[in-house]
């Protein structure tokens, strides 16, 4: 299957079909990583000897996500693979993480003119800037905003799915179409009760998937779900996690995660050290040292220039 962006840059269809290629075969791994100071990355790497395959990073901090965009580049450049979502805050109200549960009026998000539509549309264009200076760099991102969109925690969450859909295709389209922001892969993340009414359609998503924290819920439920809603057209991932899935088990049953992510800091720690060693080392598991060159192994040729001339002329 296609990105749902036509246009989409080299290395975000190359990164897709690696994606793809992997999707039910093995789980890439993925690791959360928090910007105040805790190594996650160290922890995992002491524990299991090894890196994870997926990065995690957040623009929940504006004064910290250049740092953020430089860790996605590293993280890329490593051969791995960057994901970024983004703890917004309540326009109009203020950024981080305790004004991301804050409610909003979604009506006056678009209504022009209002302190609400100010703060969407400025928040909009700050983070195209920083996605951006990563197009330039030619890294492609898993971009995973609204997070736990079902949810009834995050403002974006709690209007409802018409409201949800209007914010996501709103996001989509003035980033793929207006800011020509191509090296984009579009990741749905659903809370741990996927639910159809709050899909906004294949045009909109490349990836999606549940995430919870609760141990005792059965997660091939929460996989059969979201491929209730999207059927096989796309890779279903397990976006966060208290515990990783045991690999093993979870291929068994029948939910062939395309990745995990851990969380981070406390939530990491308090993973038993034998299980994460056990997920890290396990055949089904791709981490970082076993993530091929993804440009030389699913990238597209580059046109010669004689090839692009007669593409601009001939559509071919």
């Amino acid at each position: 299957m296609e990105l749902s962006n036509k246009n989409a840059s080299r290395e975000a269809r190359a990164l897709y079909k690696y994606i793809q290629d992997m999707y039910g075969k093995k789980i890439l791994s993925g690791q959360m990583t928090s910007n105040w100071g805790y190594d996650e990355l160290k922890y995992v790497k002491e524990t299991t000897g090894k890196l994870p395959a997926i990065r995690g990073l957040d623009f929940i901090d504006s004064n910290k996500n250049k740092k953020e965009i430089k860790f996605a580049k590293q993280w890329w450049r490593k051969g791995g693979i960057p994901t970024i979502m983004w703890h917004w805050g309540a326009p109009g109200i203020g950024s981080g993480y305790e004004n991301s549960k804050k409610a909003v009026d979604i009506d006056q998000i678009f209504q022009e003119g209002t302190p609400e539509y100010n703060a969407f549309w400025k928040e909009l264009k700050e983070k195209a800037k920083l996605l951006k200076k990563l197009q330039r760099a030619h890294i492609p991102v898993l971009w995973r905003p609204f997070h736990e969109l079902n949810g009834s925690w995050f403002w974006w969450g709690k209007k409802g799915p018409t409201q949800f859909k209007r914010l996501w295709i709103t996001m989509y389209n003035y980033y793929v179409h207006d800011q020509k922001l191509d090296n984009l892969i579009w990741v749905l993340c659903y809370m741990d009760k996927p639910d159809a009414a709050w899909y906004p359609g294949r045009e909109y998503v490349d990836i999606a998937g549940p995430d919870t924290y609760k141990a005792d819920l059965s997660r091939l439920e929460m996989y059969n779900q979201t491929r209730a809603i999207v059927g096989d057209v796309m890779p279903i991932a397990f976006h966060e996690c208290g515990i990783p899935p045991d690999p093993a088990q979870a291929f068994a049953e029948g939910a062939k995660w395309s990745w995990f992510m851990e969380w981070h800091t406390d939530f990491l720690t308090k993973v038993p050290k034998d299980h994460l060693s056990y997920v890290y080392n396990h055949d089904l598991v791709i981490t970082l040292d076993e993530v091929p060159d993804i440009m030389k192994g699913y990238g597209e040729k580059r046109r010669s220039v004689w090839e692009f001339i007669k593409h601009i002329f001939t559509g071919r």
